[in-house]
């Protein structure tokens, strides 16, 4: 990990190093990770964490009688998990409180405050200004009040998004294995480590198994996931073993102890990236012609009657993702009409009608427009 002057890093830690037997906070593997966190601070690199763990903190303090009650009833169920994340995050911040003796600071998000622009803004401004007098911000999914079309889902990919919205230099993303390996290592004893990505198509996708934490939600994609959004706004990624405290000497002394994807050289705008990797799509328009689009202009140029299906239900104004009749990503953009007209117009063979209703408007708004590639397709949350 590069530690040089002004650096600035968001590391993300786990439920299952929180708390490994839903039985409350443990210390077990999180001493090593607060000398980390203490480490750099001193030598000047500020720090924020991305804290997973107020469900598994909290279970505990309900009686096995709600949980089995709670599984025949899936709203029980939810309520029960808002519940645990009401009562496990004040034990998981005092927790972390414990082994500082610097300020901390509670930062509560969920995916509607960072896909709308303002407050994406606003929680910049937070966390800088929260950075600048030392206080250590503490990062978590707002999993008390989040819906399914609210939520991130999973705290890998909201740690890069704050990564992100941070201006960060590099992200710590903990594990429960080494790093990325070519095959699942808890099947496979001959399977290799991959010390270093420097560009994420689908065969590294390929390689992503699933965490065999029985804790958390996030496995190996929603990591590679996270790295993705991070190098394409030119922030280094790691993934490492959270459980081992090597792990956090081998990082302070620059060594890779699992595996790096090298940030971009070339990363993209703030507004585009945050565009791209943070704004949820809402629905899908599948337009004709269907010869790749090049540019931002070709798709302010595709007409409202050459839409030939419209998927989910958007406004004027959501984002959609433009995509041709096989299914390619073509791009992700503002739409200028509801899916309820699309809908209609999709159904129409008569250019005058459909006119009629455009009056020769573009299909999406040219304010903001992020063409995608094939190999960006796993990176699209589901609305």
């Amino acid at each position: 990990m590069n530690t040089q002057a002004r650096q600035r890093i968001v590391l993300k830690v786990g439920s299952a190093l929180i708390a490994p037997d839903r039985q409350g906070c443990s210390s077990r593997y999180l001493l090593s990770i607060a000398q980390f966190i203490v480490r750099c601070r001193a030598q000047g690199i500020q720090v924020i964490l991305v804290s997973s763990g107020s469900i598994a903190a909290g279970a505990h303090r309900f009686p096995l009688q709600a949980k089995e009650d709670a599984t025949t009833d899936p709203k029980a169920q939810i309520a029960l998990k808002k519940a645990m994340a009401a009562a496990g995050q004040t034990e998981m911040m005092a927790t972390w409180d414990k082994f500082f003796d610097f300020p901390t600071a509670q930062v509560l998000l969920t995916h509607a405050d960072l896909r709308d622009r303002e407050r994406y803004l606003s929680i910049r401004d937070t966390l800088s200004t929260l950075l600048d007098h030392d206080i250590l911000p503490i990062v978590n999914e707002n999993d008390t009040v989040t819906t399914d079309k609210l939520k991130v889902g999973d705290n890998d990919n909201l740690s890069a998004m704050v990564a992100a919205a941070a201006d960060a230099r590099s992200l710590v993303i903990c594990s429960d294995i080494d790093g990325l390996f070519d095959s699942n290592p808890h099947l496979n004893p001959n399977a290799k480590l991959i010390p270093e990505v420097k560009h994420i198509d689908g065969s590294i996708y390929a390689m992503a198994g699933g965490s065999h934490s029985d804790v958390g939600t996030g496995g190996m994609t929603t990591k590679i996931q996270a790295a993705e959004k991070a190098v394409s706004h030119g922030i280094d990624t790691y993934i490492v073993n959270g459980f081992e405290e090597d792990t956090f000497n081998d990082l302070l002394s620059g060594k890779n102890p699992g595996t790096l994807f090298r940030g971009s050289d070339s990363p993209m705008l703030e507004r585009l990236h945050w565009f791209t990797h943070t704004v949820r799509a809402e629905g899908e328009v599948i337009v004709a012609p269907e010869e790749a689009v090049h540019s931002a202009e070709d798709c302010v140029n595709i007409t409202s009657g050459e839409v030939l299906d419209v998927k989910g239900t958007f406004s004027e104004g959501d984002t959609i993702v433009l995509r041709s009749d096989d299914g390619t990503r073509l791009a992700k953009a503002r739409s200028n009409y509801s899916s309820r007209l699309l809908k209609f117009i999709a159904k129409q063979d008569d250019s005058k009608l459909i006119d009629s209703f455009t009056h020769d408007r573009g299909l999406v708004a040219a304010q903001d427009i992020a063409l995608l590639s094939p190999e960006a397709q796993p990176l699209e949350e589901k609305s």
